[in-house]
């Protein structure tokens, strides 16, 4: 038996299906196996007895000893679950179909049928509540592993976009192009991996393919663009590239967060999703350290090629070792298992039921109409996606200013000017450490009690949007040469911690309000913040040039002012306007 962390990675599923399920076997692969808990039958056998139990049978499978018949042939009755006489009214109680994306999209016809299959189905689940394959009851130890994993994708993709920005100067010299032109590298980026997801995410929670599969296939690709695109002789063939690794990087930039949930329990998850933010910002943070030693010590290519590596790197790693966290897709890979060592095409996983009677029409539903509908006729979805893509604009524009700054009227050689960015790694990571006790002592509690409610992710944001445009006109009016170029540093470290935690409070709250519509609201706050942040560069220069510095960044802490109100609206009529939503919770 190999290693579960590795038997479960992309490499151990692929070399156990073409060995012919020989090397990384799984437990039910064993001669002798006993199923510690059997699939649940919710057909009633013929003839009962008052001294039935409920959960009495187990099957025992018994491998043959010939190399031709390898595969095990099991009697049906053994795995049957006999269960008490219940009238027609229970039972469709009892075993109502699960539901698509947990809405309901489904036609009634569509749910009878998926009932019906049910009833004829045997439902394969986790052994027992101590089932080790379970995510959530893996060690601590894989927890932590798994979560650094996730971090790490993350980062070496989020990195791609800002890295690019240090070359930009050079990359329309070298073309004959405009810097705006040139900047569009940075916007097409941004803009694939917001429309990525609409796309790609979904096939992460089909169960037969499930997210270790798309990340990284995904990935690979994100990887061999990367060469052509250093290698690219115009900018016609530049900008086109860097829109489709945008676009094949996004998996790990929207899903991130869903992988850290199928491991983690929900009181810890605030922590975690905090961690997995830190490496989020930390990507457009240390892009420019980064691309600008690396175009003032060779060329603009070397900010591409420094990408290659990392992303290369991290592909390699979590291609040995990074598991896969779906339940779905574990539950069906188990029952895929053991229909073929008991050859009972009836054991099937809940969630392979629910897919296979889903449509195309329900899929663009879910993920490319549903999300504009929330977006639009939902109050507290449309003004946090407008706040969280102000701040992700901002965060972006900011990148572009730091130019202006440092470079221009301070002096800042491109490296130095990356190290200028050390202020908004800083401050995430200061706010990433007040954050975590409060998560843990305020937050956690009331998970175990029960008495969480969405508002109580609040109360962080009302700092958070207070700090935003302190640290806006902080930075605008001590930017000049006269200023110690310490003061605007200092400045920016405040307006990371102010993004930090609107970013933690509304992502979570937008989670929070609309459980059964999640992935619907987070897909279409990532695209409505993405488009905003691809905007925000193309006039940022210009913006920072013809206004001054200070004025410029006053009027975005005065749009910052006018959007101060609404966390505090919301922590106070949040409730209200959730109860006269059809899609809240």
């Amino acid at each position: 038996m190999a290693p579960a962390l590795i038997r479960d990675a992309f490499i151990g599923d692929v070399l156990y299906h073409v060995s012919g399920h020989r090397l990384f076997q799984h437990p039910e692969d064993r001669s002798g196996f006993t199923i510690p808990t059997p699939p649940r039958s919710v057909k009633s056998t013929a003839s009962r007895s008052s001294s039935h139990s409920n959960l009495d049978t187990f099957t025992v499978i018994e491998r043959p000893d010939d190399e031709e018949s390898r595969l095990p042939r099991v009697d049906s009755d053994q795995v049957t679950i006999t269960v008490p006489e219940a009238s027609e009214e229970q039972r469709t109680m009892q075993w109502k179909a699960p539901e698509v994306e947990e809405g309901d999209l489904a036609k009634e016809k569509e749910k009878s049928s998926v009932m019906q299959e049910i009833a004829e189905s045997r439902i394969v689940e986790w052994y027992g509540p101590n089932d080790s394959e379970n995510p959530q009851n893996w060690s601590l130890a894989k927890k932590s592993f798994v979560t650094f994993q996730v971090c790490l994708l993350t980062f070496s993709v989020y990195i791609g976009s800002a890295i690019y920005s240090p070359g930009i100067d050079e990359i329309a010299a070298q073309f004959g192009v405009s810097p705006v032109a040139a900047t569009l590298g940075l916007t097409l980026f941004v803009v694939g991996y917001g429309i990525g997801p609409m796309f790609l995410s979904p096939l992460s929670e089909l169960p037969q393919i499930g997210r270790t599969t798309v990340y990284i296939l995904s990935l690979a690709l994100f990887v061999v663009l990367q060469v052509p695109t250093a290698l690219a002789k115009n900018l016609g063939a530049l900008l086109p590239l860097r829109f489709v690794a945008g676009f094949a990087g996004s998996p790990a930039l929207a899903t991130g967060g869903a992988s850290l949930s199928d491991v983690w329990a929900p009181e810890h998850r605030a922590v975690v999703i905090g961690l997995w933010s830190v490496a989020g910002i930390s990507g457009p943070v240390l892009g420019p350290l980064l691309g600008g030693f690396a175009t003032q010590g060779e060329d603009w290519t070397w900010t591409i090629w420094i990408l290659l590596w990392m992303s290369g790197a991290t592909l390699v790693f979590l291609t040995l070792f990074f598991p896969e966290t779906s339940a779905s897709a574990l539950l069906y890979r188990r029952a895929a298992r053991l229909r073929r060592v008991t050859e009972d095409s009836r054991l099937k996983s809940e969630g392979e039921i629910e897919v296979e009677h889903m449509t195309v029409g329900d899929i663009a539903m879910m993920h490319l109409v549903r999300p504009f509908i929330l977006m639009f006729v939902e109050p507290i979805v449309a003004f946090w996606n407008i706040y969280i893509a102000l701040v992700y604009g901002i965060l972006y524009i900011f990148i572009e200013s730091f130019r202006v700054v440092f470079v221009e009227k301070h002096g800042f050689n491109l490296g130095e000017n990356g190290l200028a960015f050390l202020g908004i790694f800083a401050g995430t990571i200061i706010t990433f450490a007040f954050f975590a006790p409060y998560a843990l002592r305020v937050l956690k509690p009331k998970f175990v009690d029960n008495t969480f409610v969405p508002e109580m992710r609040l109360p962080i944001a009302f700092v958070g949007s207070v700090l935003l445009p302190i640290s806006m006109f902080w930075f605008g009016w001590t930017s000049s040469a006269s200023v110690h170029w310490i003061v605007p540093i200092i400045a920016s470290a405040f307006f990371s911690a102010g993004t930090y935690m609107l970013f933690q409070a509304g992502l979570n709250y937008l989670a929070d309000c609309y459980p059964r519509y999640v992935a619907s609201v987070l897909a279409g706050n990532d695209f409505f913040r993405s488009m905003v942040g691809a905007a925000f560069p193309l006039f940022s220069t210009a913006f920072f040039h013809n206004l001054g510095v200070g004025p410029a960044c006053s009027i975005l802490g005065g749009v910052a002012v006018l959007m101060l109100p609404i966390p505090w609206i919301l922590h106070r009529y949040g409730a209200r306007i959730r109860s006269w939503s059809k899609y809240a919770n």
